[in-house]
């Protein structure tokens, strides 16, 4: 065999071998993904002792909060939990918790609204799911999520809490849970009492990505980072049984004007819930007061310290003013 012969032939092998050694990165690595993006591994749902626990030293309360007492009931197959306050409230508080969490570990926000019952429950109930031993329900990125708290509110409505007394807080995936509940509910009637939110990711094809190109860039990321997160997205819409397009915030609130006042804390470093999303989302407020702080979603009150608190205290006072006062 001739070398020029021996030297295509070797050179078409090694570009075989490249081509399939990255194809075999490229699946890997998003199998990876769709799998955080369904069932993060690093989420274990803590024992109920400790659960009720923490719910017990939240009754008691301490200082200026006035602690209450805790009651679930069954919604549609979901455990809600509610928290009464033992002194008049102007309203409820709805916490939605965020990616990886479940209800235990967002209640401890309930101090935040000290003059406020609360609502509190796992999407999917995916946490009973757990302890029995089951992965599934997935994480369906907001899709099925959006629907539990439309249900959930209703359900308040129906108990007597009005729309206009409720509000919605979350921060991470439980934003983008919060947000898409809203453009549903506002679309089959009127706004809520208010959203308190930070960190809403894109959509779950946006967060796959984002997760694969991590805290700092690579030299591979441009060219491989859209198609990576793009098939994990894919894979883990078909794990969960899901459309991810009903993931996409953007184009959730496409042609919505919200009249819920909305507060947003807007982590401008933040490379897993990008800024201009969050801009973008926040135009489509009436009425909106944006918080914008030099870090990544999920510490915006440890940079901001008290203020944090006082800017949602503002909120809420404005917003669920007691029914002798007139709104604004």
């Amino acid at each position: 065999m001739k070398p020029r012969r021996l030297f295509a032939y070797g050179a078409i092998a090694l570009g075989v071998l490249a081509l399939l050694g990255l194809s075999s990165f490229v699946v890997t690595k998003a199998r990876a993904v769709a799998s955080e993006l369904t069932d993060p591994p690093f989420y274990h749902p803590p024992s109920l002792e400790r659960v009720n626990q923490t719910y017990a030293e939240l009754a008691r309360g301490g200082g200026s909060d006035s602690g209450g007492t805790w009651h679930a009931e069954e919604v549609d197959g979901l455990q809600l939990w509610i928290f009464k306050r033992p002194v008049s409230t102007t309203g409820l508080v709805l916490m939605l918790h965020g990616f990886g969490d479940d209800r235990w570990g967002t209640s401890p926000a309930l101090r935040g609204f000290p003059n406020q019952d609360a609502a509190i429950f796992t999407y999917l109930r995916r946490d009973d799911a757990l302890r029995a031993g089951s992965r599934e329900p997935y994480i369906t990125f907001g899709d099925r999520e959006s629907d539990n708290v439309v249900r959930v509110v209703k359900h308040l409505e129906a108990q007597g809490t009005p729309r206009h007394r409720i509000l919605l807080m979350g921060r991470s995936l439980g934003a983008s849970v919060g947000l898409l509940a809203l453009a549903k509910l506002e679309a089959q009637g009127g706004p809520l009492g208010g959203l308190i939110w930070e960190g809403a990711p894109a959509s779950s094809r946006d967060f796959a990505e984002r997760l694969v190109r991590g805290p700092k860039d690579a030299f591979w990321h441009p060219a491989l980072a859209p198609l990576i997160g793009d098939l994990a997205s894919r894979w883990a819409a078909r794990r969960g049984h899901y459309d991810r397009n009903r993931t996409d915030l953007l184009r959730a609130v496409a042609g919505q004007r919200f009249k819920t006042p909305s507060l947003c804390f807007l982590a401008t470093q933040d490379r897993l819930a990008p800024p201009p999303v969050q801009r973008a989302v926040a135009a489509h407020f009436d009425h909106i007061e944006i918080i914008e702080v030099p870090t990544w979603h999920l510490h915006c009150a440890e940079v901001l310290g008290t203020d944090y608190q006082k800017a949602m205290d503002r909120s809420v006072a404005a917003w669920l003013k007691p029914e002798s006062e007139p709104s604004n």
